[in-house]
């Protein structure tokens, strides 16, 4: 989930002077309302219960109310985004395998060795 970026970098550089902050800073800042929504998305919270618990961590007020508010106009679409999304970028299509025992050599004639070879056939979705 982390892997895209949600701003290109001219956004950044203007989210950066329109919030004076540092460019480490501008990304700590985009990482935690990132987690703060995936989480909300992976408790498909309501937004009432997502301003409780941000205000439980001792978020002000106005800012719990700014993500409730947020959550309640777009909650819902980005939960049904998250499950129309496949979470890897490979699918398994076919497995094969092979399996050779050596039953014994001159020098050891107990021995008895298996040797197992399994073949994971796998597609890029991005291909399809």
């Amino acid at each position: 989930l982390q892997a895209e970026s949600s701003f290109s970098e001219e956004e950044e550089e203007k989210l950066q002077i329109a919030f004076s902050l540092e460019k480490q800073d501008l990304h700590l800042v985009l990482e935690t309302i990132s987690f703060i929504l995936e989480q909300a998305v992976y408790h498909n919270l309501k937004p009432a219960s997502l301003q409780q618990q941000l205000q439980s961590i001792h978020l002000d007020q106005d800012k719990a109310e700014a993500f409730a508010s947020a959550w309640a106009a777009a909650g819902q679409d980005a939960i049904e985004k998250f499950r129309q999304r496949v979470l890897t970028p490979q699918k398994l299509e076919t497995i094969g395998w092979q399996l050779n025992l050596q039953m014994a050599e001159s020098m050891q004639a107990k021995l008895k060795s298996p040797r197992a070879v399994i073949e994971l056939g796998v597609s890029n979705e991005d291909s399809k």
